[in-house]
């Protein structure tokens, strides 16, 4: 016999209850419900609390205005639209294993997850043990093309899989099954929904969007600070530097949080000299303390260290694979714990007041080796470390984001982590892919890592440029890979995709990457690195219109070309291409052209390929400066212009092009309007008062342009612009509208240079107040 309870529609909630299978469905909207079989998780990640859904039940069938929830004899759900379209079928389940499966639609293309590093994008078929790691972080966020999503509400490592028998979910702990199914019907849709159900995107600081220089790692705070004075020095714009590990001195010492080694002793003054320049200063923190650290001692005191073994795992810092007869033993605090994200930031805060104005957050997963069962069932605040595990680095980012936000001192909150969970987009983190390998199969791999990344509601993601490990390129002994033309061409086209991340940063270990590294000006491979540099300056005002978009309208940056081409087939397991914003299709070149793919070691090369790989002006060198082609989808639905030329093409079929190494192939959708700045040197260098407006006719368009101050949470309270701009096609006219809003130390007058694909140019004057233009 089944019990039914269910309150009035008024209340915002359904239950039913079954003693078979006890079962709980809750409207948070009318578009997502929640599920809980069995006890509910404690949340760390949802904030949203249900409206007062209208919804009506009866003989085991809850109904919104939107979604239709129907439970059959043997307990499973059916989710369908409010006009009965079956949207997702449970096929059955295990509350005790906290183990639940679905039915899918044979040809159903399913997303996201996290950034898993195989290479595609469709989730069919895949079996992966959800456990976050160095280069595989997960969000438990899935969404299908039919338009509905799925976030499994469970901290704890999760087999996933789907074959045959369906697509299960199976946590290792739990007291039940809990998870949210939502549906919009559009990939931006889900996208929207797990962000009400988690937290909206804050506003980056504008100087954000400029090019980051790093590398593992600069060993004096002389060294540091001259990268910056070498930029300058060579005019090529930079906006941040990273200063990695070691700063505080030995293992014993780790992450002190302090300038402790010797060559940093003025750390201070160093972030000050960085700002002189017009530069911003980011610095590397961990979840893990060496046993010298204040910080391990009061931790330790109050049992809030973790026994599990981390990086670093031995006290010599310099010797190769680690010397475990000398043990660092450092240990992982418990993020989990408030008293113990409070520590943290009281020592963080001698950084802060240093004037640091970023946190490079490494090992938020955090590092993890030989676990043992002992380590899973270690208790910490919540639960297990089993259960709390993959929500670590979200408790530890947000322990950073909400104390900051506490001691504003007129800063937004920019953290650089290497791991993420959902809901992190709430909490000021842009995560980076991990170490990866210095690879033209990894580069490959991240274009779909990153898109996936995006589509569990977290839009902030980059990778290191040119990959972490490069050492197999260092062909001509230690330090030479940017010298050989394996890795100068594989670096110039990691860069071209890194263009198009919301956050463009060099980094990496066994060689330098600073753009001396790889010639000079005047030489192709310097001069290819430099103009894309160039261009993502140009870019920012796009760029930074994109963030509001993003901020206001839960917008992203990296889209998958089924977010808008749905009905192309095609593009539904597309690596290769995304959209960048709404308006640029950026299609990176991914493989190599003008060297081989397989690296070539000294000791395998005959006398000419020496001569070969040489690079420079050596007799056979490698021709840079050759046209080669490259063979290009445009997706149906859409006319696209190429970005070089303005050639215009139809959607719908390949295309070849001729390309360069400094140029990456990238097309702008007809209905279009793209705002490009001034080149700078940083950003804030130059006013934005004669911004260039590239029009795109074949159909109408609209864009807003986003101004603020550029840094502080002030455009929460409404301090900032807005502009209007609208291309109507069939009048072929230009409306630039009243700007709304207004913020310290605005434009008051500029001007706007409109540029036709045929060259047609005109420029207009702009005060404020609604202008048009004919052309």
């Amino acid at each position: 016999m089944k019990k039914v309870f269910f309150l009035v529609a008024a209340m915002a909630m359904s239950l039913l209850q079954s003693h078979a299978q006890d079962v709980k469905v809750e409207f948070i909207t009318p578009s997502i419900v929640h599920i809980v079989k069995g006890q509910p998780t404690k949340s760390l990640v949802v904030t949203a609390k249900p409206e007062n859904v209208q919804c009506s039940t009866s003989n085991g069938q809850w109904k919104s205005s939107e979604l239709i929830v129907k439970k059959d004899a043997r307990g499973n759900l059916t989710f369908l639209t409010a006009r009965g379209k079956v949207l997702l079928k449970e096929k059955g389940c295990d509350v005790a294993e906290v183990r639940q499966t679905f039915t899918l639609d044979k040809d159903e293309a399913i997303y996201g997850l996290g950034t898993i590093q195989n290479g595609k994008m469709n989730r069919r078929g895949e079996k992966k043990r959800m456990e976050q790691s160095n280069l595989e972080d997960f969000q438990n966020v899935l969404q299908s093309i039919k338009g509905w999503g799925i976030y499994w509400e469970n901290y704890s490592p999760t087999l996933f899989e789907d074959n045959a028998d369906g697509m299960t979910f199976d946590a290792e702990a739990g007291e039940g099954i809990d998870y949210y199914f939502m549906y919009a019907g559009s990939t931006d849709g889900i996208i929207a929904q797990m962000r009400h159900l988690t937290g909206d995107v804050p506003m980056f600081p504008l100087w954000t969007y400029g090019y980051w220089q790093s590398k593992e790692r600069y060993k004096t705070a002389r060294e540091t600070e001259g990268i910056v004075d070498q930029y300058r020095a060579l005019n090529v714009p930079l906006d941040g530097i990273i200063q990695d590990w070691q700063y505080w001195g030995s293992n014993y010492l780790w992450n002190a949080m302090d300038f402790l080694a010797e060559d940093f002793s003025n750390g201070k003054q160093m972030i000050d000299n960085v700002h002189k320049k017009h530069a911003h200063f980011m610095i590397s923190i961990w979840a893990s303390f060496g046993p010298q650290t204040q910080q391990f001692r009061e931790l330790n005191e109050k049992g809030l260290l973790l026994p599990i073994e981390t990086w670093p795992q031995s006290g010599i810092s310099h010797i190769w694979p680690p010397v475990m007869k000398y043990p660092s033993g450092v240990k992982v605090y418990d993020a989990f714990h408030p008293e113990a994200r409070a520590i943290y930031w009281k020592y963080l805060k001698t950084l802060y007041d240093y004037g640091c104005d970023a946190w490079w957050m490494d090992s938020t997963d955090p590092d993890f080796f030989n676990p043992r069962e002992s380590d899973y069932a270690h208790k910490v605040y919540g639960g297990t470390w089993r259960s709390q595990r993959n929500a670590f680095p979200l408790e530890t980012v947000r322990g950073i984001y909400q104390a900051q936000r506490k001691d504003d001192r007129g800063k937004r909150i920019f953290i650089m982590t290497r791991s993420s969970f959902a809901g992190q987009q709430h909490y000021g983190s842009n995560m980076w892919s991990g170490d990866v390998n210095s690879s033209w199969d990894m580069l490959r791999k991240q274009v779909p890592a990153g898109l996936s990344f995006t589509l569990t509601g977290n839009p902030n993601f980059n990778t290191d440029i040119g990959g972490f490990f490069c050492g197999s390129y260092n062909t001509r002994g230690g330090g030479s890979a940017p010298k050989n033309p394996q890795f100068q061409e594989l670096y110039v086209r990691w860069m071209q995709y890194g263009l198009f991340c919301p956050v463009f940063r060099s980094h990496g270990a066994d060689a330098p990457r600073e753009i001396w590294q790889f010639g000079q000006k005047g030489e192709p491979v310097y001069d290819a690195i430099e103009k894309q540099i160039r261009l993502r300056y140009r870019l920012i005002p796009y760029l930074y219109s994109t963030a509001w978009q993003v901020t206001s309208n839960n917008d992203s940056y990296m889209r998958p070309l089924f977010a808008d081409f749905a009905s192309d087939k095609r593009v539904w397991n597309m690596t290769d291409e995304f959209l960048f914003g709404h308006s640029i299709l950026a299609c990176p070149i991914v493989d190599p052209q003008y060297t081989e793919e397989k690296i070539i070691r000294t000791n395998a090369m005959t006398g000419w390929d020496r001569q070969n790989v040489a690079g420079g002006s050596a007799a056979g060198a490698v021709d840079f400066t050759a046209a080669k082609t490259a063979t290009k989808y445009l997706p149906k639905g859409a006319v696209w212009y190429d970005f070089w030329t303005n050639q215009r093409y139809q959607g719908g079929k390949d295309v070849t092009l001729e390309t360069t190494l400094d140029r990456v192939p990238m097309f702008v959708r007809a209905g279009s309007i793209l705002p490009l700045g001034p080149e700078m040197q940083y950003v804030g260098e130059k006013p934005w008062d004669n911004l260039e407006l590239r029009v795109y006719p074949g159909a109408d368009a609209s864009f807003t342009l986003y101004e603020d101050e550029g840094d502080s949470y002030n455009y929460e309270r409404g301090v900032y612009t807005t502009i209007t701009i609208t291309w109507s096609d069939r009048a072929r006219t230009l409306t630039i509208g009243q700007r709304q809003g207004s913020f310290p130390g605005m434009l008051q007058q500029r001007q706007f240079t409109v540029v036709m694909p045929d060259g047609t140019t005109k420029t207009v004057s702009y005060d404020g107040k609604e202008t048009q233009l004919r052309l």
